[in-house]
Formats: structure tokens, sequence, C-alpha cells
């Protein structure tokens, strides 16, 4: 028994931060042990979230870490009803949502290597990075300067051309984390699955091999795309500007959807933008109002830093609860386009 304990624990971090996070803090608490209320119903989730209160993020990484976290609360409580249920039988969504867990350590500097693994990382570069690079990454600088020289694009078209930039390289970025992640922990992995014979344990580590390739085709399907954007600029009859959004429309063009599914997800992607740009907005207000909070304190007025406070607080809580919902919201659409859905942690 103590050796499964061993084993489990393992199994649930990386690094040593992970270790922190053994199965048997991951059942649900109302409450902390001096009876405060907690932010989350699984323990573990508190402890990250109360490392990260302590640690210097911004405060929209921080509305995001929160996000995220929720969604994974989400998806563990719906697994541990399943498993109640006697499904999951090949321990497979348990084996993704360890995954996922993890791969939220890493995003957000937790699992002891801080943020430092894509510059080391040679899974998708493998390049010095000179001052003036603006992706750091050398293809899609070369095609952001030839966008920009190229005199096709109005100033807004290239702010939205830079957007969807940043995002490719954020998809690298968290396709780096997660390939790291699981070549550290696939050992760890098999070990735990052991009690899984034959079929089923195969069938568990063949499905996180095939997750990373599905996710390298999508990398490469949206630089493709970014490459005769750049060449060809946009056309009048392109149907979204935001990057997510985009990404799920093209997903759905090459599923197996019927004419009448497409012409109702289209209709479905236009008010999850309308939900994204919000977000956007509420992000950059966030922003704003901790610089002014900052500047306020610095002061010295207390009824005027407090008043600051409660609305900086105010629109962080506001910010995190509509980056839980258009993550999920995002979820739901991926799931319909494939049974798969696509990328599950919108790092």
């Amino acid at each position: 028994m103590k050796l499964r304990c061993f084993v489990v624990a393992l199994c649930v971090g990386v690094g040593a931060m992970a270790g922190k996070y053994s199965r048997e803090s991951n059942e649900p608490e109302p409450s902390g042990g001096d009876g405060q209320k907690v932010e989350f119903r699984i323990a573990k989730l508190n402890q990250v979230w109360e490392k990260a209160k302590r640690m210097q993020l911004s405060p929209v990484r921080h509305a995001e870490l929160h996000s995220d976290l929720k969604i994974q609360e989400k998806d563990e409580l719906q697994w541990k009803k399943m498993k109640a249920e006697g499904l999951d039988e090949n321990g497979e969504k348990e084996a993704q949502l360890r995954r996922n867990f993890n791969v939220i350590l890493a995003k957000y500097g937790m699992d002891g290597k801080r943020d430092t693994r894509p510059l080391q990382s040679n899974h998708l570069k493998d390049h010095d990075t000179n001052e003036g690079d603006v992706f750091d990454d050398p293809r899609l600088d070369k095609l952001w300067n030839k966008a920009q020289s190229s005199g096709k694009f109005s100033n807004e078209e290239l702010m939205n051309l830079k957007r969807e930039f940043q995002h490719h390289k954020d998809k690298t970025h968290e396709y780096n984390i997660l390939m790291d992640t699981v070549s550290r922990t696939e050992e760890i992995h098999k070990n735990v699955i052991s009690s899984l014979e034959g079929d089923a344990k195969e069938h568990v580590l063949h499905q996180k091999h095939t997750d990373l390739k599905q996710k390298m085709r999508n990398l490469n399907q949206g630089f493709e795309r970014l490459r005769k954007l750049s060449h060809e600029g946009f056309t009048e009859d392109s149907e979204f500007r935001e990057p997510r959004v985009i990404e799920l429309w093209e997903a759905a063009k090459r599923a197996n959807l019927t004419d009448d599914e497409l012409d109702s997800l289209k209709e479905e992607l236009r008010h999850f933008e309308t939900k994204v740009e919000k977000h956007s907005h509420y992000q950059e207000q966030l922003e704003l109002s901790h610089q002014k909070l900052r500047h306020v304190e610095s002061l010295g007025d207390k009824e005027h830093i407090k008043r600051n406070q409660e609305k900086y607080e105010t629109l962080a809580e506001k910010t995190r609860e509509m980056g839980y919902k258009m993550k999920k919201h995002m979820q739901d659409l991926s799931n319909k386009i494939s049974p798969e859905g696509l990328e599950h942690n919108e790092l």
C-alpha cells in the first residue's frame, strides 16, 4: 500500500513543486484548515493557487492561471463521477488529466524550471535568439518582416496579423511544454499504469503520442495559413478576426461536418468571438487598473488606495470569471468539431 501511494504521488506532479500534490490531497475540501473558505474544491489546486499568490505573476497571468485551474477542477470532478460509474477503465482520461495538471505547473513556472523551457527546448526550434527578434522564431520573424514591408496591409490589418503570429508563437510554446512534460514523466506514467495489462496499457501510452502528433499537425497547418496570409493578404470575405476563433473555424472546415452543421457552427463562433474580444478588453482594463493602484499606493492616501484596491479586486474577479467561461466555451466548441477536441489546455 505504501509503495502504491508513493508511485501515485510521483506521477501527479513534475519536479519539486509537483511532488507536493499526492492523490491524498486531491479530495474536495470546502474550507481550509482554519475554517476559511477556499478557492477550489480540490486541495491540490488550492495549493497551486496559494503559491501563485506569493509569486510575481502579472495581474493578467494570475487571472489566466485561475481560469486554467477552474477548467482543471471541472474536468477532474467530471472524471471522478465517471470513475464512480465504472467508466475510464483503461485510465486514459486520468492520464490526460494528470498531464494537463503538469502542463499548468510548467506553464506558470511551478515545476521547478520556471519559464526557461522554450529557450532550452529543441523540439521545434534550435537557434540563437537575436535582439531584434519579434517572435523568437526565425520563420515567424521572416514572414512578419516581409508582411510589414509588403504594403499589402493597413495598420489595422497589421495589428490583426500580429495577433495571429503571437497566437502561433504561444501555441508553439505550449507544444514544447507538453512535449517536455510527456518526455520527463513517461517512465513514471508507465510505472503507474503498470496495473493495466496488455492492450489497455499500450492504448494509454499510444494515445499520448497520438495527441502530440495531432498538435504538431495543427501547428504546421497554422503556420501554412500564416505563410499564405503574409504573401496574399487578408481577403474581403475573412470570416473572423480573433486567432483562437480562426483556429476553430479552420479546424471545422477540415472536419467531416455537413453544410448545415458548418453554418450553425459559424454562427456560434461569431458569438464566441464577441466573448473573446470582451475578455481581451477586460484583461487590458485589469492591467491598467493595476498600474493605477501601484501609482496610488506610492502617494500614500489610504482612502484613495482602498477605493482603487476594491475596484481592482472587482475587475480581477470579473476577468477570472470571464476567462473561465471563455475557456469552457472553447472546450465545448472543440468537442463539437472533433470527438477528441483541439488542444484541451488553451494555456
